[in-house]
């Protein structure tokens, strides 16, 4: 018996819009891999993952106000 578990809840955050929607597109083929949101930098992206609560971040290590 196979057990089906939840799609992985993902946040994309990245200061380039093009490879955010890059990625989003690539992924959205996946059914393990949701993406629950995006955010262009780390102060959004800290409001995001308080309020969306993803299991994993997928983040562009140098952002223009840190990472």
């Amino acid at each position: 018996m196979r057990v089906k578990s939840k799609p992985i809840r993902l946040l994309l955050v990245d200061d380039h819009q093009v490879v955010r929607v890059g990625l989003r597109m690539v992924l959205h083929n996946n059914q393990g891999i949701t993406v629950v949101g995006e955010a262009g930098s780390k102060a959004a992206a800290m409001r995001a993952v308080k309020r969306l609560n993803p299991d994993i971040v997928l983040m562009d290590i140098r952002l223009p106000d840190g990472s």
